[in-house]
């Protein structure tokens, strides 16, 4: 442990924090690596083009416009996906990092996710540092990147991206740089659906200072009407080309089998579990984990997080119960929901190093398996 004491008094906070994301994430990609080598598949395409990552590196080469309709048996029609569905922010920097590295998009989609998600854990290190402490930011850290959906984060997918700017945002809201915070979140707004969770800490926050505060300062006003345009921006944009300027863009994800129920299908799928019905692994893992989201969201209250903290985390949990369709994917949708892990990083900060040390590796070692088992086994969307 002196060794570690050393580094941490030689080495900036932000540094470490930085290496032991890339250590427990760099394992994970040599993990994927050597198991895509031994599966018989490409570990390059494996990190590149498993699933959505196909249709942001289509939208990077050659823009909108993709439909793809999937037959039904049952019904004889189908469900017509249309790229419309994913958000533009992710494709243009593949499309511009790709064209200035050699190799093309695909290498550039993966660049831009882990250069992505270098920054979001230290993003995550700084907001747990602010709330509660530095040692426990760096076990934040290493929680985080140990989550059993965290190979994710390997990918070209655009919760890196999402994170990092929502890491970010939250940031400067728990400093006041409310400019910041909405420039950042007009960012996320682009990046994914879920991006409005970061609008919403935003605004929620900017209305707060208004009301209790009385603030007159322009910034906030500013900053609270700023957050959510990117996000309306994109709703907007596809409603106006499918020629339903404000309910388009829904349209286009209820064809995609997505669309807000409240709650009822993921019940449905909670009951199949629970009642012994046949359902994939990643079905029941779902179920536990959107189980232990909850139970951790309670404790983010009783800690009395910070609001933007909560907002923002509230927003996302309400997406992810909330959705209907593609409910194996709802612990990745919640990959950056970052603060649900605070309260678990304040009590392992409080345990020996060594404990900590070894509870964060055996999470990994989980994480990488399972990691495993959704992109060279399971069946199901990831």
């Amino acid at each position: 442990m002196r060794a570690v004491k050393a580094v941490r008094a030689a080495a900036p906070a932000t540094v470490i924090a930085l290496g032991v994301f890339a250590a427990v994430r760099g394992a994970g990609v040599l993990v994927l690596t050597l198991g895509s080598w031994w599966a018989g598949k490409d570990p390059l395409r494996v990190l590149g083009r498993s699933w959505d990552s196909v249709w942001y590196l289509g939208i990077a080469a050659n823009g909108y416009g993709r439909t793809q309709m999937w037959p039904s048996a049952a019904t004889g029609t189908g469900s017509i996906q249309s790229d419309y569905a994913f958000f533009p922010l992710y494709p243009a920097l593949i499309r511009l990092v790709g064209s200035v590295l050699p190799g093309g998009l695909l290498p550039a989609g993966i660049l831009v996710a882990w250069i992505c998600a270098a920054v979001a854990a230290v993003g995550v290190y700084r907001i747990g540092e602010w709330v509660i402490g530095p040692r426990a930011g760096l076990l934040l850290v290493g929680l985080w990147a140990a989550l059993p959906h965290a190979v994710v984060l390997s990918l070209a997918y655009t919760e890196a991206l999402l994170a990092a700017l929502a890491a970010w945002a939250l940031y400067a809201l728990l400093r006041e740089r409310w400019m910041w915070a909405a420039g950042l979140a007009v960012l996320a707004g682009l990046t994914r659906p879920t991006g409005l969770a970061v609008a919403a800490a935003v605004s929620v926050m900017a209305l707060y200072a208004i009301l209790t505060r009385r603030s007159r300062a322009p910034k906030v006003w500013a900053a609270g009407l700023l957050a959510p345009a990117g996000w309306a921006a994109y709703v907007v944009a596809v409603g106006l080309r499918v020629r339903d300027p404000l309910g388009g863009y829904f349209a286009v994800q209820q064809a995609w089998g997505s669309r807000f129920d409240f709650g009822a299908g993921a019940l449905r799928s909670a009951e199949r579990v629970l009642t012994g019905g046949h359902v994939p692994l990643a079905t029941t893992v779902t179920v536990v984990l959107l189980a232990a989201a909850g139970l951790l969201a309670m404790l983010l209250v009783l800690d009395r997080t910070p609001l933007p903290l909560l907002a923002y985390t509230a927003i996302l949990l309400l997406i992810a119960y909330g959705g209907a369709g593609f409910f194996e994917s709802k612990p990745r949708f919640l990959l950056p929901a970052f603060p649900l892990l605070l309260p678990v990083a304040a009590v392992m900060a409080r345990a020996r190093p060594r404990t900590a040390v070894m509870v964060t590796a055996g999470l990994a070692g989980l994480s990488y398996g399972y990691g495993l088992y959704l992109l060279l086994v399971a069946r199901v969307p990831l």
